[in-house]
Formats: structure tokens, sequence, C-alpha cells
């Protein structure tokens, strides 16, 4: 995509390096993360408006750590440095970091902080605030012409900066909600240094990206494989929108989707969207497969090898020409670890094309938006709210939270139980304060009484957690009463259960989904 402006985010491990990038776009300024071995000639030809370093678990003094050359700083390109990339930058330039010799000079969490409102960074925050510090070494001595803008109690720099250079850096992570006003801090660099215009908006996106796939496409055919998940459904509408009934999506139903959700897909793409759909009820060939599979793995390759087998065929009969398209996002395409943010990772959203199929080439249309950015577009687009706020499902969908075998009464059990779920966390508000909740069928059977008469059968197992980014989640709290009446009425509509339990383990030890 074509951007007036641009701010690089270098990656130097941080694992707050994709929170930086949304940070930045939220102040609606595009922002893309490179990996810090980038070269400084495609740092030229980027010619962005404005570079940040992430943070990163290394010591700068350390010369096997992430490192940068120094005439990133003579390129007359404003430049803040976060946590690790604030060390980086005293170090490269002359400074001294030196590292804790206690803990006392150490600082983690929630920390008191100082600020200078004569820097620029600070002029629109309080003079005192909440900072979040997560670092073991820190900066004794500013490099020459760098002046100390922020401390704490044992922090001597908690910033420092150079405005005649236009170089910024803060000991804290702004981009965490735990700092106050952080986003105002950002802000301030992208608009008072950097000179940002907030030309990053979904509206322009749209009509630039629709434009785009027109003009590439042409009058050829594209075809999108639609899961009925939130990525691909975006893509789906977006590209309905450029080129109408060019585009065909196929639609695989392997009967392991929520209550009446495979219904729900068809509807909302047939009657809102100008394309062809195809729809492949294939549940009784997938259950076949998973006759007598146990093994969560073993059952996630199964339905995973069927899928693809499935949609490939249907492909290979009529479609297999033109442009074959993907619901990628941003964070598909990047990942994190030891500064190395070029590294590609597998993903669901991401599919080998057979060798046998040739299409002209493979379109993307969402490969630069965040996940929070993808909604925006679903929303303006004209998608059910329903869809576009959709929780994570399981690419395997029921089959795993279907414990052990899975089978045509297993599965109906639960889509049941889960819909009743869903109903009265809709109903009482509740669903918005939960990032996740969803239930589950252990395959275990107990003892119960129902009408005086005794029973044993199967137990459903309710699990919701809260999350910021689902690397640690923590369980729900739930009110007992409407518990209780999630609990009543499974028992009470859902044939062949008698007991209902709820999961209260966090992420860790736990994780979301059971298998």
């Amino acid at each position: 995509m074509e951007n007036k402006e641009r701010v690089i985010v270098l990656d130097f491990g941080g694992q707050y390096n994709q929170l930086i990038a949304r940070r930045v776009r939220e102040c609606n300024v595009y922002c893309e993360i490179l990996p810090y071995t980038v070269s400084l000639d495609k740092i030229k030809e980027l010619n962005p408006t404005g570079i940040i370093f992430t943070g990163g678990p290394n010591s700068v003094y350390d010369e096997s750590s992430p490192h940068i050359a120094k005439e990133i700083f003579e390129l007359n390109i404003p430049i803040l440095g976060i946590c690790y990339g604030c060390q980086l930058m005293a170090y490269t330039l002359g400074g001294v970091v030196t590292a804790a010799t206690d803990n006392s000079s150490c600082e983690y969490g929630k920390t008191m902080t100082n600020y200078n409102k004569n820097d620029v960074i600070f002029a629109n925050v309080p003079e005192h605030g909440i900072s979040w510090m997560s670092h073991r070494d820190y900066i004794s001595t500013v490099p020459d012409g760098f002046s100390i803008t922020a401390t704490t109690a044992v922090c001597p720099v908690a910033a420092m900066s150079c405005p005649e250079r236009k170089l910024y850096g803060v000991q804290f992570h702004p981009e965490v909600n735990h700092t106050e006003n952080g986003k105002d801090m950002l802000r301030s660099f992208l608009y008072d240094v950097c000179g940002c215009k907030g030309e990053w908006q979904m509206d322009s996106f749209i009509d630039s990206t629709v434009a785009k796939l027109k003009e590439q496409i042409g009058d050829k055919g594209v075809v999108l494989g639609l899961s009925g998940g939130v990525d691909s459904s975006v893509a789906a509408a977006l590209l309905s929108k450029a080129v109408g009934k060019q585009l065909t999506c196929v639609f695989v139903d392997q009967g392991l989707m929520r209550k009446d959700e495979g219904d729900f897909v068809e509807q909302t793409f047939t009657k809102l969207f100008d394309m062809n759909f195809v729809r492949i009820n294939c549940q009784e060939e997938f259950l076949s497969k998973l006759k007598g599979v146990s093994e969560p793995e073993a059952k996630r390759k199964i339905i995973g090898t069927e899928f693809y087998n499935v949609f490939w065929n249907k492909i290979r009969e009529s479609y297999g020409s033109g442009y074959f398209a993907q619901g990628t996002i941003y964070p598909d395409r990047i990942e994190s670890g030891k500064g190395d943010a070029a590294k590609i990772k597998t993903h669901h959203n991401q599919v080998e094309v057979p060798q046998d199929i040739t299409f002209e080439g493979i379109i993307e249309p969402l490969q630069d938006l965040f996940k929070d950015e993808v909604r925006v577009v679903g929303e303006k687009l004209g998608l059910p709210h329903e869809l576009v706020w959709r929780q994570p499902f399981p690419g395997p969908g029921l089959g795993v939270r279907v414990i052990g075998e899975v089978t045509a009464e297993k599965v109906k059990i639960l889509q049941e139980a889960d819909a009743i779920l869903r109903e009265e966390m809709d109903k009482c508000g509740y669903a918005s304060q939960m990032s996740q909740f969803f239930a589950v069928l252990p395959g275990v059977k107990t003892v119960g009484v129902m009408g005086d008469s005794r029973t044993y059968d199967e137990l459903v197992a309710i699990r919701a957690v809260t999350t910021d980014d689902f690397m640690t989640a923590d369980w729900a709290k739930i009110p007992y009463d409407i518990l209780g009446r999630v609990s009543s009425r499974i028992i009470n509509e859902v044939e062949h259960v008698n007991r209902v339990v709820y999961d209260i383990t966090s992420k860790p030890p736990g994780t979301v989904e059971w298998e």
C-alpha cells in the first residue's frame, strides 16, 4: 500500500513490537515492523517519517546483542527509542549503559515517574505519572547533546532527548496500557516531532484497496476460501465490493462449527454481497475420517488434511484459474523473537496452493492490517456485528472441543450446550466483558438424578477467559446467578447432559482451549 507518511518500527526482539505498531496506527499514522537488520539503503528507500526502536531482552554492552549502525542517526529522521531501544541509542552515541548491581536498581512493573514538561514528548501529560518499567540495565550517562527528561526514584535516566537531532528515548514502555498517558506521549512524537498529519484512515484504506484490486484483477476471476472467520469474511466483503460476481467464495462446512453457523455464513454472503457462494456440506465425510480417533494432534491433522483435500478438489473441478485470495493479516506475516521480525510463520490464513493448480497470482487485501483494523473495515463494509466481533475459533472447530472420539451425537450435544451459553451471555450483556467463552464436552459421564430416576450422562464444561493478548489469560469471574441459569438450561434442554462444571484455570498453567 502506498502511504505518504510511514513510521518504521525496528524490532530488537521486544515482546511489545506489534503493540507499538498498533498504537501508532491508532494515532492514524501508517506503521510497519521491520527487523533491526534491515539495511540503511532500504530505510532510505522507504523514506520514513519517523523510526521507533523496540525493547528487547538483551544488554547493549554485550557485543553479541542486536546493534544498529551509527549512521542511522545521521539520516535526519526522527527516532524514538523504547527501553532497549533507548539504551541502544545512548550506547551507540557515546553514553554509558550500566548493569544493575542489585535488585534496587532494577525496575519491573508500575513505577512513579517524573516528567519534564518542557520536553515535547511530555508537554501534554501531567508532571508525574505511572509508567511501565521492565529493565535490569540503566543509562548512567547520557550522550553528548542529550538532556535527561524523566526520572524515577531509582532510575537516573527514565527518558532523554536531543531535540536538535530529533532523537528521543524512554526507558519505560509508553505502548502498554499500564503507562498512564502513554498514547499521548507517542502521539506527541508522531505529530509534534515527526510532523505526521494522520493520513491512515480506514475509509481511505477501503477506497484505495478497492481501486487497486480492480486494476490488478481486471476481468479475471478470484477464488477465496471462506471459513466464516473474521479475516476471510472481511477479505470476501472487500473483494466483492471490488469485483462482484468475478469472486467465488468456497465455504467448506465440515459439520464441526457452532450451532447454525454454517447457515448464518451462507445467508450473510448470499444476501448482503454480490458474489458466487459455493457451500460444500461434508460432515459425514469428516466424521468417517475421525472415527475411532481420540488423540488431539491426530484429530487436528485429519481435519486439516481433509479440509485441504475437499477444498482443492472443488477448485480443480471448476475454479483453477485467475487469482487466489487469502485473508492474511499483518501479524500472520511477522513473528517476533530475538529481533528476527522477518521470520515468516505458517499460519491458518496462509494456504499452500497445490503444485498442479496454477493461478496468476495470490491476492491478500488485508495483509497490512492488524486484527482490530480488520474489524473496523468489516463494520464499514456492512458485515454483521456478530461476525465482525466473532471470538477466536479453532481451525478444527468443535473437533477439539469434543474431547476424545468425535461423533455426530457428541457434536450435536456440544452445539446445543454452546448455543445456550452464548444466548445467556448475550442476554445479560456479559459477553462483551469476556475475551472468549465456550462449552467443552470432556467425554466424562457422571451419575445424576432426574425425575426421581438415576441417570448416567454427559458432563459439559464451561470455559471463559479475559485477556489482552492471549499470551496469558485469567478465568472470567462470571456471576453465580448467570452460571446457575446456564447450568439449569443446559441440563434441562440438552439431551444426555446431567452435570455442568466451570473451568477456573488461568493461562498458564492451563491453555485457553482444552486440547
